[in-house]
Order: C-alpha cells, then sequence, then structure tokens
C-alpha cells in the first residue's frame, strides 16, 4: 500500500478550517480550501513515495497498470484510475452544472480535438473523453440544488414573487412539464447580458418582499446567490431547482444530464477520473448555452438521496448504477475489518485512527490521511477505531 500525499484545491467557494480541521493543520488557512483530491488524475494526482523515490500515482498506474488497477479495469476502463474520491468543503455556492454521458463525452472530446480547440482553454467543454457521474455523501448537514422542481411548482413559486420582469419565465413554465422547464431554463440561460441585471435585480427586490411560507428558503437563497453573482441569470434560474438538505451519511447520487449547485456543507464525492462540466451559471467561467442544453435532462422527477446498505460487518455500501466507482463507509471497531482486494482501491480515514495490514507491512492511517491499495495487493486487514472511506470499483466488476 502507498500513503498518499494529496493536492488541495484553492477554489474561492471554497472553507478555510473543514479541511484544515480534518488534516490537522492551522486556521484558519491562508487561502480557502475548496477539495482535497486522492487519485491520479493529470490535473493534480496524488505524491507516492516507492523504493525511496516520490512519484506521481498516475506514472505509478501507467508503469504497470495490470498490477496496480487488475485486469479487469485495465480492459474496461483503460491504464488509468476510473475513480478520483474527493473531501469537499463548500462555504459558498458552486456553479449550477450538468455533466455529459459516455456518448456525449466521447463525441464532445472529438469534436473539439479535432477543432484544435487547447486542453486548458477556457471555452473548453470536454477535457477527456469520459463521463462524470458522481456520488456525493454528506459529512455535514449539506445543502445543494439538484434537478428540476416540477413546472406547476416552479410556476407557483414565480407567480408568488409578483414580478412582470418574471412574466417571460411564467409565460414558458405554463406550458407545463418537462417542455416548459426547457423553455424556461432556454430563455434565462440564452439572456442578452445587458437584460441580465435588471432581471436579477427585480427578482431579488421581488423575494425580498414576498412572504410566501412554502417558498421562503428559495427566495431567500435568492439574495445570497445575488449578492455573489449580481448579474448572473443562474440567480433565477436556481429558483427551477429544487432545494435538498442532507444529513450526515446520506448522499445524492448525479447521473448524467443532472442540472445541480452545491450551496454549502462538507462531503466526501467519488466520481469517474474526468473533469468534463457544462456550466449554466452562478459562475464567472464559461458558459456554453447552447451545448448545455444538448445535455440536460429536464425531468420533473426528483432525484433520489441514496442510503447506505449493509456490506460485510462495520461496512456501508453506496451503491449506484456508474460503472466506473462504487463507494463505502467502514465502521472499524476493535474486532477489526478484513478486505479481499479484486480492483485498486483508496482509503480515506475520516475519523479516529487506524492501521492497515498486508502481507508486506502496516501503514498507519490517522484522521486525514488516505492510502492506494493496488489491485495486486490480494487481501489487508484495517485495525484501531475509526471511521474509513472505501473507494472501490462495484462489486459485480470486482
Amino acid at each position: 500500500m502507498d500513503l498518499l500525499k494529496n493536492s488541495i484545491q484553492p477554489y474561492a467557494w471554497g472553507s478555510r478550517t473543514a479541511i484544515a480541521e480534518l488534516l490537522g493543520e492551522p486556521r484558519p488557512s491562508p487561502l480557502p480550501q475548496a477539495e482535497l483530491w486522492m487519485g491520479s488524475h493529470p490535473l493534480a494526482p496524488s505524491r507516492i513515495v516507492r523504493d525511496g523515490r516520490e512519484m506521481s500515482l498516475s506514472d505509478a498506474v501507467k508503469g504497470d497498470p495490470e498490477k496496480e488497477i487488475g485486469p479487469r479495469a485495465l480492459a474496461e476502463h483503460g491504464p488509468l484510475l476510473p475513480f478520483l474520491l474527493k473531501v469537499l468543503a463548500a462555504d459558498e455556492p458552486l456553479s449550477l452544472q450538468a455533466h455529459p454521458d459516455a456518448r456525449q463525452a466521447r463525441d464532445g472530446f472529438a469534436r473539439e480535438e479535432a477543432a484544435g480547440v487547447a486542453r486548458d482553454a477556457p471555452e473548453r467543454n470536454y477535457r477527456d473523453p469520459f463521463p462524470k457521474p458522481e456520488l456525493l455523501c454528506a459529512l455535514t448537514p449539506f445543502d445543494a440544488l439538484c434537478g428540476f422542481r416540477p413546472a406547476a411548482e416552479a410556476l407557483a413559486l414565480v407567480d408568488a414573487l409578483g414580478t412582470p420582469a418574471l412574466s417571460p419565465v411564467e409565460e414558458r413554465l405554463r406550458r407545463g412539464g418537462s417542455a416548459g422547464l426547457r423553455e424556461a431554463f432556454t430563455f434565462l440561460v440564452t439572456l442578452p447580458p445587458a437584460a441580465r441585471p435588471p432581471l436579477v435585480e427585480a427578482t431579488v427586490a421581488a423575494a425580498a418582499r414576498a412572504r410566501s411560507e412554502p417558498f421562503a428558503e428559495a427566495f431567500a437563497l435568492t439574495g445570497r446567490l445575488a449578492a455573489l453573482y449580481p448579474d448572473d441569470p443562474g440567480v433565477v434560474i436556481a429558483l427551477l431547482g429544487r432545494l435538498v438538505r442532507l444529513s450526515p451519511g446520506e448522499a445524492l447520487y448525479l447521473p448524467a444530464g443532472n442540472l445541480h449547485a452545491y450551496l454549502h456543507g462538507v462531503a466526501v464525492e467519488i466520481m469517474a477520473s474526468s473533469d468534463n462540466v457544462l456550466r449554466g451559471g452562478l459562475t464567472r467561467k464559461h458558459v456554453d448555452a447552447e451545448e448545455l442544453l444538448r445535455v440536460l435532462r429536464f425531468s420533473e422527477e426528483p432525484v433520489p438521496l441514496v442510503r447506505p446498505r449493509p456490506g460485510g460487518p462495520g461496512e456501508e455500501v453506496y451503491s449506484t448504477p456508474a460503472r466506473e466507482f462504487e463507494l463505502s463507509r467502514i465502521k472499524v471497531a476493535r474486532a477489526g475489518f478484513d478486505v479481499g482486494v479484486a480492483g485498486p482501491e483508496i482509503l480515506f480515514c475520516q475519523a479516529g485512527e487506524v492501521a492497515a495490514l498486508y502481507h508486506s507491512g502496516r501503514l498507519a492511517l490517522p484522521r486525514g490521511a488516505s492510502a492506494f491499495v493496488p489491485a495486486s495487493t490480494g487481501r489487508y486487514r484495517l485495525e484501531g477505531e475509526g471511521v474509513v472511506f472505501r473507494a472501490a470499483l462495484p462489486r459485480a466488476a470486482r
């Protein structure tokens, strides 16, 4: 096994305390700490030490993929670790966004490669040819926008604001169903730049005056978003979204085409190892409305919460349809926890202190530490007392 040295992404929306506290570092941190990355993603691969030499986990996997990720993962996903594990700490809202499915990612990547768009260009949509399903498991109460309200509910909310500025949105929502949602969203995301500030201003003023109890939380969010993005139509688009609050231990699985934005909280997130994000607002980054509309799915159905099911003794498994990953949470007690390895894994100690015992050694994992488990490890045992998140391939693929 390899102890991981991980990168922290200093995005502006990150917390200055949550990740620092988890890692036992001084707080507040000098910069916002938004995401702790554990994996081999080329943007910020974890580092390991082998034979006294430091290397990236990405290079280690490429050097001997059959040993590191195993023949099944190699055959299905190629010579790369197919998942990326993160700790996400949001003090401010993230952008409204969606991710492509496998075909959309493959076609979009090929299209931009053929057009000669640099992979690090700010206007690039597809930085790799892979989909990006993701699962988020709350460590603290966690607020998010996830999917769309039913068109009738969104219409009632907009009606409650009572501002003529939103009449074009009301008109489109009255068509009902997914078609009404698509038309309302399209109107807002393609709004000319000059028309955005007055619409946001009128919406925020109406939300501040409104006394409609069913939508009080959404109206309060409008003011908070506008303080950060006063000229962004995403402030109004957010009114079309479903507000979700996760309790610690609850999770959301976000399939392709789901519009979402994380608002506040700390969570463990696992995803396919991809960087394909199509943004729709609440951002100063590139928004390609046309491509986003190709990817979005305007379902009125809520995205169900993912609650864990029992795995081995002390293990809870968050099952999803994703081919690239499975997340489980292990409560390690004095009896220990034995694992048979059939593919690559990443272990992250979220609480307490544990040790991983394997054929050639012992690796201490205090709170905040993480480790890479090569597919060739065979078996290992966790001892101590703590909580460990385990990222692995889906059980059917092991």
